[in-house]
């Protein structure tokens, strides 16, 4: 069955959802997400039973607020979506900009799933001032209703009573973890803040995420990190420091799309590092046996 995704979002790691929850350790209470954006590793850990309990942080608070609607009012959300799609019909350019200018001044939630599931590529875009910029893709109305409503209906099934939602810097976040929990990290900006040319809400500085993952190895907390990758032999991001002692793997995420428009036969391959905590729990050589892994997964220990 198709897991649902209610949240459109440039980078959403869904489609790599069943690789990296391979990596989870057996028996795991709660999965803390400090960088929630779509939560589709939530939303996969949920589906697939791997753990009990959830926390779902993003500095973007309206995204939270939305988060808190998904989960805990579905169905006023759902009309409020119904009602806002079909407003546009006929007037779709000009109803979409409408909406931005109202969503920047109230920060309604129903307002931003709106432009999230109508925006150009789900590409989340803000300004200096913190507004939602981003332009409508004028070739699709957005996910219709239905879709919507069940996907919402179904996260929320899935998620209620069991998610804690902040919105909050990460440090202050990953300071609430303990060695019994599994953090999940995907920072906004290896890739979008710096290689994309826009600002993301949040954007991170290098020195200090560094220092906080060095923190979370002193108290032998586990996680895992998506933060980097490549393109044929193009690689996109910052080397982490080699003092954090991560474990390094490539997972197969497709031909890249951008060369195929170039008419280059070119494959991506996004990095996720395993903290040195998480390699006690799992066991490395039964997850890299697996059929799935022989043809897609490439790692690297260091």
């Amino acid at each position: 069955m198709r897991l649902p995704h209610p949240i459109p979002y440039q980078g959403s790691k869904r489609n790599l959802a069943d690789q990296i929850l391979r990596f989870f350790p057996e028996g795991l209470d709660r999965l803390i997400e400090p960088f929630a954006g779509s939560a589709a590793i939530t939303i996969a850990s949920a589906f697939y039973f791997k753990a009990n309990r959830f926390l779902l942080n993003d500095i973007n608070k309206p995204l939270i607020e939305l988060w808190d609607k998904i989960i805990n009012e579905p169905k006023l959300l759902v009309k409020k979506y119904h009602d806002i799609w079909h407003e546009q019909l006929g007037n779709e350019e000009a109803y979409y900009y409408y909406i931005r200018e109202i969503f920047n001044e109230t920060k309604k939630p129903e307002l931003l799933l709106f432009l999230l599931a109508k925006c150009v590529k789900s590409a989340v875009r803000y300004n200096a001032q913190g507004n939602f910029n981003q332009s409508p893709d004028k070739r699709r109305l957005g996910r219709e209703p239905q879709a919507m409503r069940d996907d919402i209906v179904r996260v929320s099934q899935l998620l209620l009573h069991r998610t804690e939602l902040t919105s909050t810097d990460y440090t202050s976040v990953l300071d609430l973890a303990s060695p019994d929990d599994l953090i999940y990290m995907d920072p906004p900006y290896q890739g979008t803040g710096i290689n994309g040319g826009f600002s993301y809400a949040g954007n991170i500085d290098f020195d200090n995420f560094s220092f906080a993952l060095f923190e979370l190895n002193k108290k032998n907390i586990p996680f895992i990190l998506s933060f980097d990758g490549r393109t044929g032999n193009k690689t996109f991001g910052q080397p982490l420091p080699e003092c954090l002692h991560l474990t390094k793997i490539e997972l197969y995420a497709g031909r890249s799309s951008q060369a195929t428009l170039l008419n280059r036969k070119e494959y991506t391959y996004e990095v996720i590092y395993l903290s040195p905590a998480l390699i006690t729990k799992i066991d490395m050589e039964k997850v890299c046996e697996q059929p799935a892994y022989q043809e897609e997964l490439f790692a690297s220990h260091g």
